[in-house]
Formats: structure tokens, sequence, C-alpha cells
């Protein structure tokens, strides 16, 4: 997801964020656990690393309310 993905409004709400890692983590979870295919296990792993890096780690982090930096 490049940046401008990652400022559309669907994607703020931590919440929605949160749930779109745990059904990725889930049907990776399901994968491991019927036993498929390792291309299907592959697939979901590398989706929920990729959902991981881009909600949580290069999520941009929002200023503070209260900093607006010096006034003129």
């Amino acid at each position: 997801m490049a940046g401008s993905e990652q400022k559309h409004p669907f994607y703020k709400p931590l919440w929605r964020r949160i749930a779109i890692v745990a059904v990725v983590a889930a049907w990776l979870a399901l994968e491991i656990y019927r036993g498929s295919e390792s291309l299907w296990i592959m697939i979901a792993a590398g989706m929920l690393a990729y959902a991981v890096y881009t909600f949580f780690i290069a999520w941009p982090k929002d200023a503070p309310e209260g900093d607006a930096g010096p006034e003129a």
C-alpha cells in the first residue's frame, strides 16, 4: 500500500486496521490447520506480513492535537 492509500479515510480508525489484520491472521491459521498446500500458506503469510507492516509499522504517526507548532 503506497502512501496515498494510507491516507484513505476508511483505514483511519484503529479498529478497522486491527480487524483486517485479524481476518488475515485467521485465514493463515485456517490454512495451517487444514494442512493446505504450502502455496496458500505462503500467500496468507505474505499478506499478513504486508498488513502488519503497512497498518502498524509504516503507518504515519499523527501529531498530538495540542502541538500545532510555533504560532505567528
